[in-house]
This record gives structure tokens, C-alpha cells and sequence, in this order.
């Protein structure tokens, strides 16, 4: 059954975006339905676009270098707004995520935006080709599952190696910060961005990753990272429990 769509404008950085996302109410209804003939149906997050989304979208306007005419990879796109915002200044964007619905809706969107640098592909970050390269890789919100962390940091190793730049988005997840203080040797840049929702500020972590030869291990840029982010954690973590 097709998914009802919409269009939904964003307004991040005085840029406009419009990108099609599925009805709330027909995304609900369809899940407890299915719920109700599996139990362990899981819920489909891919259908909405999360303040990690957003705050990735933000730095990107805000640090147009990196993606400058790059060749850009996004895993785990679900609707694409990073790589709808990245494709306004990169040479090509690929827009992937493992289920082939998702695919589908990013690829409406793109229609929708004229946008011919944009190539919407199924791709599960598990199982990529050997022979996939990027000059920048995009991640949103992709640190939720503690049980997919060992295969996630290979991923990202693996083209941190290749001498690809990662923009990072993540909430701050007291669950998530083992797996982020392993990557931190590879932080060049970190920033707290604060988006709303529901009339709420969530904070989220960007980091810029890549590997630098001039500094082995932990760079002078990572200590310094390793400490902004683990006090930022911190805090957090002691603002929720007040």
C-alpha cells in the first residue's frame, strides 16, 4: 500500500526547503495494523525528519566548504533533507537508505526540487560494495542501537581511511557516548546545535571526522572535541535528571 504523502517546508538558515513526507495519521495507523498481525513490527522512524536531520542540515548551510563542488554520500537518509541542502552546493549527491520505500519518497522529493545532481539509491550500510567512494559522507542520527555500534565504527573507519570527510549528527544519548568517544581521535571540528520540537530545545552533537597524518592517535583537535562533547554530555545528562 502506498504511503499518503505531503509536502513539509523547512526554514533552516534563511534557506527553504520542501520535501515530501509521509501523513502522520496514515503512518499511524498503518503501524498499528501491522502491529497487530506482528507484534515486533518495528516502527517506522525512517517517515519523519528528526532534529539530528536538521541540525546536520544547519551546519551544512553554515560550512558550505566541505561539501564545495564534493561528491557526497548520504547512508541512512531516510527523507533526505541533508542531502537535498548539500546538493545545492555539491558536484553529486547520493541519497541512499536501506528500505526501498524511503528511497522512494527521497526520490519524489528530488523530482519535486529539479534537482539533476541528486541520485536516490538502496543501499544498507551493512553490506556496501567494495568500490563505493564518497569525498563526504553524511550521517543523521544513525547511533540508536548499541548492538549495530561494532559494525557502524568499521563503516566509518573504512572510509575515514579512504580520506573521506564525515559529517556527524547525533543527539546526545548517554547511550551513544562510548561509541562517539571511539571516533573522537578523529574529530576535527565539533558543534552543539539546538533545534526545536514540540516546544522543546534538543542539543545536537555535529562532528566533522577525517583522518589527519600530522597528528597519530588522538590529535591536539580530538582532545579538545573528546572534552566539549563529554562536558556538553554531562550537563546534559544532569539538566534531564533535574
Amino acid at each position: 500500500m502506498a504511503t499518503p504523502l505531503q509536502l513539509k517546508t523547512f526554514i533552516i538558515d534563511q534557506y527553504v526547503i520542501e520535501l515530501y513526507v509521509p501523513q502522520p495519521d496514515h503512518v499511524k495507523v498503518l503501524y498499528q495494523h501491522h502491529v497487530q498481525q506482528n507484534a515486533e513490527t518495528a516502527f517506522p522512524y525512517w517517515s519523519k525528519v528528526w532534529p539530528a536531520a536538521i541540525a546536520l542540515t544547519q551546519f551544512i548551510f553554515q560550512n558550505t566548504f566541505y561539501i564545495q563542488n564534493k561528491n557526497v554520500l548520504e547512508l541512512a537518509a531516510g527523507l533526505g533533507l541533508p542531502s537535498i541542502a548539500a546538493a545545492r552546493f555539491a558536484h553529486s549527491v547520493t541519497c541512499s537508505d536501506y528500505l526501498s520505500e524511503t528511497v522512494q519518497v527521497a526520490q519524489a522529493s528530488m523530482q519535486y526540487n529539479q534537482l539533476k545532481n541528486v541520485y536516490c539509491k538502496q543501499l544498507n550500510w551493512e553490506y556496501l560494495p567494495d568500490n563505493l567512494e564518497a569525498n563526504v559522507l553524511l550521517l543523521s542520527d544513525i547511533n540508536y542501537n548499541p548492538e549495530a555500534f561494532s559494525i557502524l565504527y568499521k563503516v566509518l573507519l573504512q572510509f575515514i581511511n579512504k580520506g573521506t570527510t564525515v559529517l556527524l549528527s547525533t543527539p546526545q544519548r548517554l547511550a551513544s557516548k562510548p561509541f562517539i568517544e571511539s571516533l573522537l581521535p578523529y574529530c576535527i571540528q565539533q558543534l552543539e546545535i539546538a533545534v526545536e520540537e514540540l516546544e522543546q530545545k534538543i542539543i545536537i552533537s555535529v562532528l566533522v571526522l577525517k583522518k589527519s597524518s600530522d597528528y597519530p592517535g588522538i590529535s591536539l583537535n580530538g582532545i579538545v572535541c573528546c572534552v566539549a562533547l563529554l562536558y556538553c554530555w554531562i550537563f546534559h545528562s544532569a539538566f534531564m535528571k533535574a
